[in-house]
């Protein structure tokens, strides 16, 4: 099987330009490609997963991949899927997320001896003069053609600025900056980006001919990966200090049945092989299957020995009173007690574990809440911040979601 083939079988291609030139590429190790990462945090999360696995698959089969990081495009924000407008950065917070990114990206990224790139945009469009520009670039775009995109819809009924209304030419830009400087001759990006990347391969075909070579392929289900990042208490994150190990495991270990071998085809460098025998497995089967995703990629993440201690605690607190050394810990503080006391629905919503009081009283009140693996029915019930020193107490909600509680050590 061919690497455009095994992307094709792991779900991985959506919608492509010159299909037989890109498979010329790929197979043969001809493609210089890149992604676009916009620094909006100090971490990468799980919605930039799929890219970087991506990226890692080229790479191995030849190609080499450029992290491109949005310094400069970051300034703006990307409208794409949003109602509303980004939060304006300072450049020091840019700067500053753009150096946690590229720490992140070399666990998947081999970027010694020319493998691969690394460059941010901000090198190019932070000079550049605005009347060059939009003679140069901004003549190639039509208005018309840019409010049809699907990028632009959703933001137009709420009001589109003409700061982001820019982020089209900027991105577009972008690649005929790296097809110049780097001979990148490929992108790729998620279904909510292809207006932005046909605009990319337009542009340099306007600029340098229809002989240059540009082309773009979106990503399947990409922007189910974006919302694969999130959980009701927020993104799940590649770093360890905002998502730890622990809870980066369970988050797969928690994924539905409908798409554990969805993820296991378009995630994890297991054969294929081995997944399609899982296709039969049902029930308690499946089980397996996540406990193999989970570990999978918490070891591509974490690595070997994080994900075995991830693992290993996640199976003695299914098997119910195992050790809660490597759990998420949540600490309270005097603050978080009134008259001494704290109560049960304060816990779980301190914890994270519930979104507020009155998801934690549903929760409560309909059996799916214990403490040290005692099941708490009264709403009421409240606890001293004694309970809380030394190990604490383990919190449950459900069969999957624990927290350990703590009192925090001010010595």
């Amino acid at each position: 099987m061919t690497i455009f083939d095994e992307l094709k079988a792991r779900g991985l291609l959506a919608q492509l330009t010159d299909e037989e030139e890109i498979k010329e590429l790929i197979n043969n190790g001809k493609a210089t490609f890149y992604i676009g990462f916009d620094p909006t945090a100090d971490s990468l999360h799980v919605g930039h997963f799929m890219a970087l696995c991506l990226m890692k698959r080229l790479q191995m089969a030849g190609n080499k991949p450029i992290a491109l990081i949005g310094g400069g495009t970051g300034m703006i924000g990307d409208p794409s899927g949003r109602s509303d407008m980004r939060t304006m950065m300072t450049k020091e917070t840019i700067a500053h997320n753009c150096d946690c990114f590229k720490k992140q990206m070399s666990r998947f990224i081999d970027f010694s001896e020319g493998k691969a790139l690394m460059v941010n945009n901000a090198d190019w469009l932070l000079d550049l003069n605005y009347i060059e520009f939009l003679r140069e670039v901004g003549a190639h775009f039509s208005v018309n053609r840019m409010l049809s995109a699907e990028c632009y819809k959703q933001r137009m009924e709420k009001g589109l600025s003409f700061l982001e209304f820019n982020y089209m030419i900027m991105q577009s830009y972008d690649f005929l900056c790296l097809y110049e400087r780097y001979g990148c001759n490929m992108q790729f990006g998620g279904d909510d980006q292809w207006s932005n990347m046909l605009g990319g391969t337009e542009l340099i075909r306007r600029k340098l001919g229809k002989d240059a070579y540009a082309m773009t392929i979106t990503l399947l289900l990409n922007s189910e990966g974006k919302k694969m990042g999130k959980t009701q208490k927020g993104a799940v994150w590649l770093d360890p200090a905002k998502t730890s190990p622990y809870e980066f495991y369970q988050y797969w270990r928690n994924v539905s049945d409908a798409d554990v071998l969805k993820c296991l085809r378009m995630l994890t460098f297991l054969p294929l092989e081995q997944i399609d025998e899982m296709d039969a497995w049902e029930g308690s089967q499946l089980n397996k299957a996540k406990e193999i995703l989970a570990f999978e990629l918490t070891q591509l993440v974490h690595g070997e020995e994080e994900a075995a201690k991830a693992q290993e605690s996640a199976r003695a607190l299914f098997a119910g009173g195992g050790s809660t050394a490597d759990m998420p810990v949540t600490e309270l503080t005097e603050e978080d007690f009134r008259d001494g006391t704290i109560d049960i629905l304060a816990v779980l919503v301190r914890s994270g574990l519930n979104a507020s009081r009155s998801e934690a009283r549903r929760a409560v009140e309909q059996g799916g809440v214990s403490v040290n693996e005692e099941k708490v029915t009264d709403i009421k019930t409240a606890y001293a911040p004694e309970q809380f020193e030394g190990e604490g107490l383990l919190v449950r909600r459900g069969k999957k979601n624990y927290k350990k509680v703590v009192m925090k050590n001010n010595g």
